[in-house]
């Protein structure tokens, strides 16, 4: 299904990434060393782009010369290291920086930070309509977050966009909003070792990952997680301690993916973690969308020729509203 014309917040431009069905006009490419034409308009929605014919030879060779960049946004509190000496030791430029500096060494992704203080914490319709997939970190300030935010933020993963959620954004407003649920757990912060085990071999985020990694030292999460059935569980922890945890889950919600990742605790070194970069690097590729459809319950017309109705005139075309 194509983006959505009537949409003010789609725009038609030379964009590339995931392909649906726009109205035909030519557009021609040219590179330094070849030129393809390519007879079709191209749309982009949130930053999604749309192609009518999904003509496969055209565009495996647009890809080699113009490749789209994943616009994948990283956002954090960012009050932790401003206040807590032994965590702006471990991530002096912030968690979100860090997060951000190994995706970076990802040519396919463009990488860009937010922070809770920022003008609309940093997440403007703007940012979020140029977003793929935005990651989530939240500890000590989930109820600051403005509750127009959620929503903008719900809005758009509905829409098509990604979300991944780490560790203590298990109970944040946009986490549980999409959950429905008290995504309540058991914790303790001491000096547990956590073993986490990849029940998923198969699955795209554990791609690189064996059969499991270990963290020296972490915060304990442990069961019950007030979560709903995950579609998939991808990821389960031990600790020292003895406790178990479904500390990687993924769902569908509406046309957006959204992945929970438990590690990262703020006064370990947690993102620096290779095999924790490694799997949410994976998780970037996996969770970026595949459609952008905003909502709409419009009238419609039908599509074979229905009995007459005397009482058609006097009825609303103008439909429900949210």
């Amino acid at each position: 299904m194509p983006p959505r014309k009537d949409d003010p917040t789609c725009s038609d431009r030379k964009f590339f990434g995931r392909y649906h069905a726009p109205p035909r006009q030519a557009v021609g490419i040219s590179a330094e060393k070849s030129t393809v034409t390519l007879k079709t308009k191209i749309v982009v929605c949130h930053g999604s782009a749309a192609l009518e014919d999904d003509p496969h030879g055209d565009i495996k060779q647009l890809q080699k010369l113009i490749p789209y960049s994943m616009k994948t946004l990283v956002w954090g509190e960012f009050r932790h290291e401003k206040k807590n000496p032994k965590v702006a030791a471990l991530y002096p430029n912030g968690m979100h920086e860090t997060i951000a500096a190994f995706l970076r060494q990802d040519k396919d992704l463009s990488v860009s930070t937010a922070w809770l203080d920022q003008p609309e914490h940093g997440l403007t319709n703007e940012v979020l309509a140029a977003t793929d997939v935005l990651i989530w970190w939240g500890h000590m300030a989930h109820g600051e977050v403005s509750d127009e935010v959620v929503a903008r933020v719900r809005k758009r993963v509905l829409e098509g966009m990604g979300l991944i959620v780490l560790h203590s954004g298990h109970y944040a407003k946009i986490f549980k909003a999409l959950m429905g649920t008290t995504c309540s757990l058991k914790w303790r912060e001491s000096t547990d070792k956590e073993r986490i085990w990849n029940i998923a071999p198969h699955h795209p985020i554990t791609a690189g990952i064996g059969d499991y990694f270990e963290i020296p030292t972490e915060e304990m999460y442990g069961e019950p997680f007030g979560i709903p059935t995950p579609d998939e569980l991808i990821f389960i922890s031990w600790f020292t301690g003895g406790e178990v945890f479904r500390s990687g889950a993924t769902w569908q919600r509406g046309n957006g993916r959204v992945f929970y990742f438990r590690p990262g605790h703020e006064t370990y070194p947690t993102y620096h973690h290779p095999q924790v970069q490694r799997v949410i690097s994976n998780a970037v590729h996996w969770a970026k969308p595949t459609v952008c459809i905003p909502d709409a319950c419009p009238n419609s017309a039908p599509l074979e020729p229905l009995p007459i109705d005397p009482e058609a005139a006097e009825r609303s075309t103008e439909g429900h509203r949210a």
